[in-house]
Order: C-alpha cells, then structure tokens, then sequence
C-alpha cells in the first residue's frame, strides 16, 4: 500500500492506551452477529481479523520494500559511528589504565610503603612510651626502697625510727607510683604498664608490702602520742600509762613525728578521684578516733574501778587528766598542720587559695560556714566527731559512760557504796581539779567560763547520781 493511500482500519483503536483485546472482540462478535440467533457464527468476525492482519502485513512489506536502501544506508551510517565510538573509547580506556598503572606505581604503593612505616613507628613509639613509664616506675621504686631504709620499718618500736620526715616523701612515692598504675586508658603513661612483668613483681614485693609498713607505722605513731607533763606519785603502778615529764628536746621531736605520720595518713587515704572539698582522710580520721576511744576506754575502766576503791582515786584521776592533755595537745598540733597537697585530688578550689594566704587564727570556729575545703586536719576530725573541742568530746564522752559505772557500783552495795557516799564532796573536788588539770594548755575557747561546763557534766555523772 502506497504512502498517502486511505486505509479502512482505524489505526487509532489498537494504538488507544486503553486498548483490550477482549472489549475488541467481543465488540466484533456482537457487530456481525444477531442477537436472536441460537448459534454464534464466529467464522465472519475471524475472517475479518484475518483480513485485517492480512491487510497491515501487506502495508508493512510495501514499507519496508520501499525503504528498504535508506534503512540499511542508516543502518551502515550507524554502525561506522559505532565503530568510530568504540575506537575513541578504546583510547581513552587504555590512556586510562595507563594512569591507574602509574598512579599504583607512583602513589599506592608509595602509599602502602609510607603505611608501613607509619605502623613501625607508631609502634615503635609505644614501646618507647612504655620504656620510659618502665623506667620510671623503676626509678620510683629505687627511691621508695631507699626511703624504705632511711625509714628504718624494720624497727618495731616508733620512738626508734630514722628520719621521720622520709615517711612524707615515701608517702609522696607511693602516690606518685599510684597515679602512674592508674593511668592505665587508652593513650596515657601507663597504658600497658600492668602486662609489665618487672613491674607487677615490684608492685606486689615492694610497693604493697612498704605502703602497708608505712601505714602501720604512722598509725603506731599516732597511738603511741603523748606529751602529759603529769608524773605520777613515787608509789604509782609502774604499768600506768603516764611517763615522767618529758624535756623540751623529746617534745619537739614527738611532735613532728606525729606530725609526720598525719601527713602519712592523709596521703595515703583512698581519694577515689574527690575534690579537696570532698576529700575525707578515711585512714587518719580512723587512727585518730582509735586514739581517743583507747583513751575513753582506758580512762572510763580505771574511773570505775577507782570509784570503788577510792583510796586509788587520786592516781587515777591523774591518769586520766594526763590522757585529756594529750588529747588537748593533739588537738593543738593538728590544727598547726596544713592539709599537704595530693597529687590525686583534683585542682584546689579559689576558696582553699584563699585561705591559704589569710591568717591561720582568721579560720577558727569556721566549721559551719560554706564547705571549703578544710585549712587544718582538725577540721575534719572536728567534723566527724560532731563537736568543737577534742577535750571537751573527752569529758562529755566519758560523763555519759561513767553514770552507769556509778549506778552499777550503787546497786550493788556494799562497803564501796556507803564510802562513795560519804565522801561525795571530796570526790566532787577531786573530779573537778582532774578536769581543770587535764584542760591545761588546751585550744582557747571562745565562750565565757572557761571548761566549767565540762567540769560541771563530769561532777554530775558522778555527784548527781549519789544523791539520788
């Protein structure tokens, strides 16, 4: 069929987006069939659609015979442009693969050599890091070893010590060897130290075993303070815990030996990452509570025991204000004592810089102003123990115990009883220049009276229940 010709099909029904097969035939049964018909004649809707087919390809071979020499000139047009494609493609490909072979040569594999010794060095560096943190710990432990020496922790008795001021800096030492074992993360000094076989071996044969000496030490120091300037009468027991006056010489080196192992004792109580704010000497607050609680138990037993056989009394009662001047002259030396500085405690506030510059007299009585870290190691026993004073804690402490000592020796009866009794006034004077005694260079306090009141609670836990 020639271009141009009219055709009976309607082209525009089968190219219809909406085109179905089934609508069209069932439309062309319908057209050329009756609808009163019992049979259905399908041979003329058949010969129709064949017909059509028939027609369409006839219109196609007349297309294509017709254009046949442009078709294929086309077709040859567009093979030679493929080939002309393909050939540019092929050179750009090969240009490419060149340049990836000299980028390998020139940067990748210059890449992987640099890699190499980024790793080599990266290592090396580690093990350089761990030599020295190795070397270190080392140094450290040989100035704790000889600071164990200088010590002299070998000796039982405290009062034979070396030099004591060498147990601050084995303090410091041990301090110092704690910080390097616990910075042990990713990247600091430590990292890796623990795998150190030299170093676990020094840790558990010379740093644990010298920290817990040193601690034992300082803690026997402390129990072991005294500085009464009480004696006891020629016909005292020689087992009493009160000495013979003590010269100038042995209380200056008393002092500082105590002093020493305060220090000691702050230093080595667990800080656990705290502010100097928060920081809570846990180790010291503990071997000064012992201290007073032997005294207490000490002196509330042998009160007791006095009171029932008062020709005793007099002695005792020396004891027992000997003891209460210890405790007052600890308490003097502790507030003399500065808080050291801790390496593990975190940067001390503006407030503590403060306080450092001001006068030491200006901070007294300030425990209930805002929570600054503490200016003298008195403020946190003052604090734990809930009272302003250590002596008068002592007298009140022993008043509440000895009341049921008092009770407990009436109830029974007895020779004891009537005697302690009869000579209630002479007790009464007796226990109030014990008090007065024991009280003697302590802490000046504030209030009007003096300790009259804890003469006055002393006299009451014992007069007071008499006359009951």
């Amino acid at each position: 069929m020639a271009d141009g010709e009219p055709s009976y099909i309607d082209y525009e029904v089968f190219l219809d987006p909406t085109f179905s097969p089934v609508s069209f035939a069932n439309t062309l049964i319908t057209s050329t069939n009756d609808a009163s018909d019992t049979q259905l004649d399908l041979s003329t809707p058949l010969s129709r659609v064949l017909f059509d087919v028939q027609e369409i390809d006839t219109h196609i071979h007349a297309l294509t015979t017709k254009s046949a020499l442009p078709l294929l000139n086309y077709t040859q047009e567009q093979s030679d442009s493929g080939q002309t494609i393909v050939k540019e493609i092929e050179a750009q490909v090969a240009s490419l693969t060149d340049g990836y072979r000299r980028l390998e040569e020139e940067v990748i594999r210059r890449h992987e050599a640099a890699e190499a010794v980024r790793l080599t060095a990266e290592r090396a560096w580690q093990t350089v890091k761990l030599g020295r943190a190795v070397g270190r710990c080392l140094q450290l432990g040989r100035q704790l070893e000889a600071q164990v020496v200088e010590i002299g922790l070998h000796t039982s008795n405290a009062n034979k010590i070396g030099n004591h001021k060498a147990m601050v800096r084995a303090s410091n030492t041990l301090l110092s060897l704690r910080q390097l074992f616990a910075a042990s993360g990713p990247g600091e000094e430590g990292q890796n130290l623990g795998q150190v076989h030299v170093i676990i071996t020094m840790e558990s044969d010379l740093v644990v075993p010298s920290e817990l000496k040193l601690r034992t030490r300082a803690q026997q120091i402390v129990r072991e303070f005294s500085l009464s300037s009480l004696a006891l009468p020629s016909n005292a027991n020689p087992q009493s815990t009160v000495s013979a006056p003590i010269t100038y010489a042995q209380t200056e080196e008393t002092k500082a030996r105590t002093t020493s192992a305060c220090l000691v004792l702050y230093l080595l109580s667990p800080a656990s990452g705290a502010s100097h704010k928060d920081f809570e000497p846990s180790l010291l607050l503990n071997a000064l509570q012992s201290y007073l609680q032997t005294s207490l138990t000490s002196s509330l037993a042998s009160m007791a025991r006095a009171l029932s056989t008062l020709p005793t009394l007099s002695r005792t009662l020396l004891e027992v204000s000997a003891r209460c001047q210890n405790i007052s002259a600890l308490e003097v030396l502790l507030e003399s004592i500065r808080p050291p500085s801790h390496p593990l405690l975190s940067e001390i506030s503006s407030t503590k810089q403060a306080l450092k510059s001001a006068p030491l007299h200006a901070h007294q009585g300030s425990d209930e102003s805002s929570p600054a870290a503490p200016v003298t190691l008195l403020q946190p026993l003052l604090l734990a123990l809930d009272t302003s004073s250590l002596p008068s804690f002592f007298w009140r402490s022993l008043a509440s115990g000895l009341s049921g000592r008092i009770q407990d020796i009436l109830n029974k009866g007895g020779v004891s009883a009537r005697t302690l009794r009869s000579q209630r006034e002479k007790v009464r004077e007796s226990i109030r220049e014990c008090v007065v005694r024991g009280c003697q260079g302590a802490r000046v306090r504030g209030q009007a009276g003096g300790w009259d009141r804890e003469v006055g609670v002393m006299v009451g836990s014992v007069v007071g229940v008499l006359g009951r």
